[in-house]
């Protein structure tokens, strides 16, 4: 594909295993003058193993997102092509992304998607809970909030997706059971990475499951209706 100058490309990245990128994905890496990334060191392993010569990694972290707006901004208007990554997964989805899109189109440049993999969209595809229509929640709140958001979605006619850190999870599973029932669920842990956890079961058996094994690493949970 021929790059666009003053253009900004959202570019997914694997979730783990570094086999799960596009072709399209690494000839835009490789193309582009300059690459928006949360963590160079984890963007520079990604690039090295695809071989992409050497270039500029804009860092672009999450509650900090306005502090890279006005370098990218002027790289564009100097016709320069970018790059947004996120360590893993598609940019804005649970991810730093969406501040960063809505200043450049409202800045008037043109924004491309690379797609590729996400977590959500892995999970589901295994899903043996009906997927038809989902509600995608990610991270729920730490705090404030986190109980009205569960009271709100334990009505939801769909099932929820959520995402949870590995010093969560149990504490997760355990509002879930509290708010929501003992429900089915679909529980994906390191999803493509060498220890891949799939569970499939109720939510009183995920929490006697994890109990006895690994609760190390990312989760995303998928839970019935």
């Amino acid at each position: 594909m021929e790059i666009q100058k003053s253009t900004l490309y959202i570019v997914a990245t694997p979730i783990g295993n570094l086999e799960d990128v596009t072709y399209r994905a690494v000839q835009v890496l490789k193309d582009v003058d300059a690459i928006i990334c949360e963590d160079t060191r984890v963007t520079a392993r990604l690039l090295e193993r695809y071989e992409v010569p050497r270039k500029t990694l804009i860092p672009h972290y999450k509650n900090q997102e306005a502090k890279s707006i006005a370098p990218v901004l002027e790289r564009l208007q100097n016709g320069e092509s970018l790059a947004l990554v996120s360590d893993a997964g598609t940019p804005g989805i649970s991810d730093p992304g969406y501040y960063m899109v809505s200043e450049v189109v409202k800045a008037g440049f043109t924004v491309e998607p690379i797609p590729g993999v996400t977590a959500a969209t892995a999970l589901l595809s295994v899903s043996h809970i009906p997927n038809g229509h989902f509600y995608f929640e990610g991270f729920l709140p730490h705090k404030k909030g986190r109980q009205t958001r569960l009271k709100f979605l334990k009505d939801m006619d769909c099932g929820v997706i959520f995402y949870e850190s590995t010093h969560r999870i149990m504490k997760f599973l355990g509002e879930i059971l509290e708010f929501f029932g003992d429900r089915e669920i679909l529980v994906g842990r390191e999803l493509t990475k060498i220890h891949e956890t799939i569970f499939r079961g109720t939510v009183s058996e995920a929490i006697a499951f994890f109990e006895k094994h690994s609760q190390k690493g990312e989760f995303v949970i998928f839970v019935s209706n």
